[in-house]
């Protein structure tokens, strides 16, 4: 059980104004694992002012100083990962080995990679009788989501530390111990008072004072696109900045060339790490009427053979759910497709053997119609939907036919093929034949997706106002 009855606000561990506390709940169990503060609005004055007393200071703070306490955290939670990725596991239901790899080593490849960038602040560009310099934007809030709680969080807050931004944190209620566990790391580094601050409690009290508050500058918030309208909503009288990385409902377009049997079992893979509730998973398979009997054998085969179980047994390819309210929704995307008339291959339901936990199997969707809602809609569940297609020019219209621009994918015979679809899908993100994620390249999406990019030099831009200088 990790308790934590404190916030950590202006460099210290400080007892909150709010009242109770919220209960962590393993999802795999169903037991109680740990209990965080309620914040309440006057913990985020604190935190904010705090901020702000931080910022002239912190933003002046030459950027090699900066990229050292950048560099300090990285080396910190190397020192903790496997900590680190327990935890996670324990609050989230993730499989240890994936929590390590995605939830862990890739926040860490993160922070190292802003330690780097930044220098960009201090150049100055010429331009003809003007100076154009970076500056940081200022203090900044971040409402974090629960599915890839360090990662987004080290997203926001590595480029926002290195344009010499402050920072205030809100973790979801679903998965906060991460963050009280990185607060740690940063007392241990000695990052100046204000700087960082992390205040948690629910999004309606804590997330909205933040999104509203007069004395934030930017706020960078990931979750569902309903929530980030929320935001947006409560930030736009006061003219902030605001990034929001939404929902997804991708497509993976695999053409007729392609290796069928690596596209589909990749595709399915996609789905289920996390047990479908990540927000580029590609969980529209479009696939080519000629061979759409052979994908659904292979599809069949692949996601039957996935195992699931307990998230900290490494033979566990995928946990529960994370909560049960997020089990309930699933399931009711699973019946809400049955009755639109797709065909259910496999899965479907809670697994026998799993009646504690919040779990639901790998689940299958045959001969759904791109207009159908579980085609429509963000599931968050491990539940794919098999779509054929006649030629690729419908191929292509079924892929943009979405109100989502997140990630996509294509699977294609050859590379150029690949690229010469892939330029003509609406989103933000393709990865053509199993290409990998890159830290270095800029993430972000189309339409109800969002808007702003994450990693890479556009992650940095989202914390930088740039002035002119006339001379």
């Amino acid at each position: 059980m990790r308790e934590y009855a404190r916030l950590y606000i202006d460099g210290a561990w400080q007892v909150p104004s709010g009242q109770g506390m919220a209960e962590v709940i393993d999802p795999a169990t169903e037991q109680a694992i740990g209990r965080v503060p309620l914040g309440a609005e006057s913990d985020v004055e604190r935190a904010v002012m705090a901020a702000r007393r931080a910022f002239d200071g912190w933003s002046r703070t030459p950027s090699s100083v900066r990229a050292g306490y950048i560099t300090a955290l990285a080396a910190q939670l190397k020192s903790r990962a496997a900590e680190m990725a327990s935890v996670i596991t324990d609050e989230l239901g993730m499989p240890v080995q994936w929590c390590q790899a995605v939830q862990v080593e890739g926040p860490i490849a993160g922070l190292e990679q802003y330690a780097e960038l930044a220098g960009l602040m201090d150049e100055v560009r010429e331009v003809g009788n003007s100076l154009v310099y970076r500056e940081a934007v200022g203090v900044c809030a971040f409402i974090n989501p629960w599915n890839y709680p360090l990662h987004q969080m080290i997203g926001k807050l590595a480029p926002a530390l290195a344009a010499g931004c402050t920072v205030v944190v809100k973790p979801s209620q679903e998965t906060p111990l991460h963050a009280f566990l990185l607060a740690e790391m940063i007392e241990a580094i000695g990052l100046p008072a204000g700087v960082f601050n992390l205040v948690s409690g629910p999004g309606a009290k804590v997330g909205e004072a933040l999104a509203r508050h007069p004395q934030v500058d930017m706020v960078s918030f990931t979750g569902s696109t309903g929530a980030g309208v929320r935001v947006a909503q409560a930030a736009a009288p006061t003219v902030k900045r605001v990034c929001l990385e939404l929902g997804g409902k991708s497509p993976l377009l695999i053409t007729a060339d392609a290796d069928l049997h690596a596209a589909v079992r990749h595709g399915v893979q996609d789905v289920m790490i996390n047990s479908g509730q990540t927000c580029t998973a590609l969980t529209r398979m479009l696939l080519p009427a000629s061979r759409y009997a052979e994908a659904l054998e292979i599809a069949e085969a692949e996601t039957r053979a996935l195992v699931m179980g307990d998230p900290r047994d490494p033979a566990s390819f995928l946990g529960p759910m994370c909560s049960a309210g997020q089990r309930r929704t699933v399931l009711d995307y699973i019946r809400l497709g049955q009755e639109e008339g797709a065909r259910l291959l496999c899965g479907g339901d809670t697994p026998a053997g799993f009646e504690r936990g919040f779990y639901v199997a790998p689940t299958l969707f045959a001969d759904v119609d791109n207009r159908m809602r579980i085609a429509q809609e963000e599931i968050f569940g491990p539940v794919l939907c098999l779509i054929p297609y006649a030629d690729e020019a419908q191929a292509l219209a079924l892929a943009n036919d979405s109100p989502f621009g997140l990630s996509s994918a294509v699977w294609a015979g050859s590379r150029e093929h690949g690229l010469a679809l892939a330029r003509q899908i609406r989103a933000g993100q393709c990865f053509i034949n199993g290409g990998g994620f890159n830290y270095q390249a800029p993430f972000g999406g189309y339409k109800q997706s969002g808007n702003g990019r994450e990693w890479g030099e556009e992650g940095l831009a989202e914390f930088v106002e740039v002035k002119a200088v006339q001379c």
